[in-house]
């Protein structure tokens, strides 16, 4: 046997058995708000803030930017889309939202305790649809305008907010739907509406799906089968965020000793890693790298590299766990842990102030020498990186293993942005069930504030005792002592707004101090969702961030 063929062994065995040993036990696991979601789909005008206060659509003070595919989110931040804009965000164990244009969605809380995930979850306009399959202590609720939907278990809804009123329909599962201190359970088929400033309910049936719907089915349907194929390859017990795009985008293969390890289609031996995308700084991480690749999440925060010449050069190695460990010396699991997140599989390393990166190897240590630094160290820039190893510097000059590199020592490609604007939509009921009416610049429809619904311009008009108006300029027209009839514009002050809906505050409910919901995770189609601790060992995981103040929780103030 070769000597390569007997290291490559001796790793793969080392691998597994540091690796089991080197996951935390759900039981030690503390409140946290380190959770990590991603920006899995990013089609038109994508758009986020890190950090809003109230409404994020009136927050002078908010601070947007551009948002590019394989962005991290965390809690508190706000993902918008404008015209033609979608999006779809997957988080950690397998649950799925999906945005349509014009629509703005607050993560309000993001946290973990004793391995239970707390997701509270704020559409604050528009049209979005949910994908849910939460563990046992799991909890997962969306607050948006009228009510709140809580989902314990596997299924799919889709809640649109707008201007008069806010509606549920159930496409799979069950779920509840809240509204001050009523609960409403619905199942498939099942709709609820609600108008602005009445508490009474309307319940229907599903209306027929639009292109938006058809557009979220097909991505549930490729995410699905991709990530059962690839799961195959990953001997992976837990849900592993972004491993469905590996089978989309390359190709598994057995590499020796090492196991089954991915690289993407059409490179050849000379590619490295981290050669397209942006360093992103996070304020809990540090630096964090955001591939520009469809497939580019799971490589880049789970599991490591590896380099061999015979295999084709750089592939990937993804994290493997495993319920039961064949070492004696390990405590095996009752539960499949959390694959780690990390900011990036990169080890930055420095020498005479220059700074670098090195993949980073699935034995790599924090503080220790990179495993791969003798494969070469990279630049920290994506463009300089695709071009191969830097240079090395005289003989008798180390490199040395950098922590984190300051905020300062890296460039960002994220691009800030104009805040989103406040579009005005209706829901409009007709035999068909209820759907949503886009009020152009042309529509003669206003919201009447004293009957709760949109109608005709010139009645409202003639109540007021005012002629409507086709200024296309609200501001214009509030100057002129006249009424606005123009609905899809850049919002102006409250005052301003003749049609302005009434503000629906409704609060995010609390999280129950005890969780309790389908055990499973991911889509029926892959591997079970990341597993949280057993039904007998779930701790209470009351979320750690504070409840919104009375008034500021769901809905919009307008």
């Amino acid at each position: 046997m070769s000597f390569n063929a007997v290291f490559r062994s001796i790793v793969s065995i080392s691998f597994l058995g540091l690796f089991v040993c080197l996951q935390p036990q759900p039981a030690e696991a503390d409140s946290s708000h380190a959770r990590v979601i991603r920006l899995s789909v990013v089609q038109g005008d994508v758009r986020f803030t890190r950090e809003a206060h109230g409404d994020p659509l009136a927050d002078q003070k908010a601070v947007w930017e551009r948002a590019q595919l394989n962005l991290p989110i965390r809690q508190g931040y706000v993902v918008s889309t404008d015209n033609g804009g979608h999006a779809e965000v997957e988080f950690e164990n397998g649950v799925m939202a999906f945005l349509n244009e014009n629509t703005v969605l607050d993560f309000f809380d993001l946290s973990l305790q004793d391995g239970a995930l707390t997701t509270r979850l704020v559409l604050r306009q528009g049209s979005a649809s949910f994908y849910v399959n939460p563990s046992g202590g799991d909890y997962f609720s969306v607050t948006g305008g009228d009510f709140t939907v809580e989902a314990s278990g596997r299924g799919s809804f889709r809640i649109n907010n707008f201007d008069d009123g806010s509606n549920v329909a159930v496409l799979t599962g069950r779920i509840s739907v809240l509204h001050k201190k009523e609960t409403t359970p619905l199942s498939k088929g099942q709709s609820l509406s609600m108008k602005a400033g009445d508490d009474s309910i309307s319940l229907g049936t599903l209306p027929a799906g639009d292109e938006f719907d058809h557009w979220v089915s097909g991505r549930m349907d490729t995410v699905s089968s991709a990530n059962s194929a690839s799961t195959q390859y990953t001997s992976a017990g837990g849900y592993v965020p972004g491993i469905a795009d590996l089978y989309t985008y390359g190709n598994w293969s057995s590499c020796g000793g090492y196991g089954y390890g991915w690289r993407p289609f059409g490179v050849g031996l000379g590619w490295s890693p981290f050669s397209s995308g942006d360093w992103f700084w996070d304020p809990g991480f540090g630096w964090t790298f955001a591939s520009f690749q469809p497939w580019g999440w799971a490589p880049y925060h789970y599991g490591g590299w590896l380099f061999d010449a015979s295999c084709g050069g750089w592939f990937y190695s993804p994290p493997i766990y495993y319920q039961g460990s064949p070492y004696k010396r390990f405590t095996p699991f009752v539960h499949p842990p959390h694959p780690i997140y990390r900011a990036s599989t990169a080890m930055f390393v420095r020498q005479n102030g220059q700074l670098g990166i090195v993949p980073m190897h699935p034995l790599d240590k924090d503080g220790k020498t990179p495993l791969n630094l003798e494969h070469g160290i990279f630049s920290t820039d994506p463009r300089q990186a695709s071009r191969g190893p830097i240079p090395s510097a005289s003989s008798g000059q180390k490199w040395e293993t950098v922590k984190s590199p300051a905020r300062e020592a890296l460039s960002t490609g994220l691009v800030a942005t104009t805040p989103p604007t406040r579009t005005s939509r209706t829901l409009a009921e007709g035999t068909a069930g209820t759907r949503l009416v886009a009020l152009n610049r042309d529509s003669s429809i206003v919201y009447d504030p004293q009957q709760h619904r949109f109608t005709k311009a010139n009645s409202v008009a003639a109540r007021n005792g005012s002629q409507p108006t086709t200024e296309k300029n609200p501001s214009v027209a509030a100057r002129n002592g006249t009424s606005v009839t123009t609905a899809r514009v850049t919002v102006a002050p409250t005052s301003a707004r003749a049609g302005a809906a009434p503000p629906r505050n409704i609060p995010t409910p609390p999280a129950p101090r005890s969780g309790g919901g389908y055990s499973g995770g991911g889509f029926s189609g892959g591997s079970s969702g990341t597993s949280g601790s057993s039904a007998a060992s779930s701790a209470s995981h009351a979320p750690s961030a504070p409840a919104p103040p009375s008034g500021g929780g769901g809905g919009r103030p307008h």
